[in-house]
């Protein structure tokens, strides 16, 4: 990850009871945009989440009104570098849940299960009879997952439940309840689905603290089970290890992350379509993008920035907002963290 470029973009998540989310709305708002700081909080009875940009006073000053909030002292942050400001505006959003899994009774700060350190992660999941199960959407595990992962195949995380009740019997039998590791982009959507797991019954739930990304950002290469790249929820759409820049792009028509390979086909052409979506779109839809990709040449000829531009690179938060196919997940920042 390069130090020196000049935007400082931070994912957060805190799990805490706010009282009053409607009385913290106006002061965090006026606190980001006062600073320069752009991108979205989510905020709801159980806590806060979200990914912000900007400078370093700017984030120092935001992070520092969030860790006054109640139970936000010991946030959970991770952070990265951008070369130009990866968000178009501020938003700070009252949301049901800061990750929609619609499991109301569950709660994290109780039932959570067992951290686990990057450290210690491959030697969990190295042991027989260790289930492990990747809790993120089809089109995240597509661009990479721990070998031998379980793929649930969802397309959003409020699908989670639906598949472990209708696949339980596979994944854990009727014996001895074996060990179940999971992950996810950084942490936040396992606060919730081992949570999840603990009140269907299931004691022995483990997850990988901090994430994929901690794991990538720690972990050397040479000794890592993961294969491929991360999607993460901004403009960088996929890391490697080191949280190195990935190969991915992302289509600018469905959002949805573009491999090498797909890149490759007759079906991609940039700023109008890909593989996944070129035959879900009419000839006026790939007509509007097509407009909307020369009008973004243009801006960028005269050294503007077009809307469209910013608004096709930015997903969300990390581990909350996904694609536009799956509205019910923007929120799911993990902010996506």
């Amino acid at each position: 990850m390069t130090q020196t470029l000049p935007i400082r973009v931070v994912a957060l998540y805190r799990f805490t009871p706010f009282a009053d989310i409607a009385a913290i709305q106006p002061p965090l708002a006026l606190a980001c945009c006062s600073n320069g700081v752009k991108g979205t909080l989510l905020l709801a009875a159980e806590g806060i989440n979200g990914t912000i940009a900007g400078s370093e006073a700017g984030i120092d000053a935001v992070l520092a009104h969030i860790r006054a909030l109640p139970g936000c002292a010991d946030l959970d942050v991770k952070e990265s570098r951008a070369e130009t400001m990866p968000f178009h505006r501020m938003k700070v959003r009252l949301k049901r849940e800061i990750v929609t899994m619609g499991e109301p009774t569950i709660d994290p700060l109780s039932g959570v299960g067992h951290y686990v350190e990057p450290a210690d992660w491959n030697a969990l999941i190295a042991e027989p009879g260790t289930i492990l199960i990747d809790t993120r959407n089809d089109y995240e595990v597509s661009v990479g997952t721990f070998a031998g992962a379980v793929d649930p195949h969802t397309r959003s995380f409020r699908d989670f439940p639906a598949w472990f009740r209708a696949h339980r019997a596979e994944l854990v039998g009727d014996g001895p309840p074996p060990k179940i590791a999971m992950f996810c982009t950084g942490g936040i959507r396992c606060e919730k689905s081992t949570a999840f797991l603990k009140a269907e019954g299931l004691n022995e739930v483990y997850h990988l603290k901090g994430g994929i990304l901690k794991y990538l950002e720690t972990v050397p290469e040479t000794e890592s089970l993961w294969e491929g790249e991360c999607f993460v929820f901004d403009q960088r759409v996929a890391v490697g290890h080191g949280l190195v820049p990935g190969s991915h792009v992302l289509c600018h028509a469905c959002r949805m992350p573009v491999s090498v390979a797909d890149r490759a086909s007759p079906l991609y052409v940039e700023g109008i379509s890909c593989p996944a979506c070129h035959d879900a779109r009419d000839a006026d839809q790939r007509a509007g993008y097509a407009e909307r990709e020369r009008q973004m040449r243009l801006a960028e000829a005269r050294g503007e920035t077009h809307v469209g531009a910013v608004l096709s690179k930015t997903h969300g938060t990390d581990d909350h907002h996904a694609p536009s196919r799956h509205p019910d997940e923007s929120q799911d920042p993990e902010p996506r963290t």
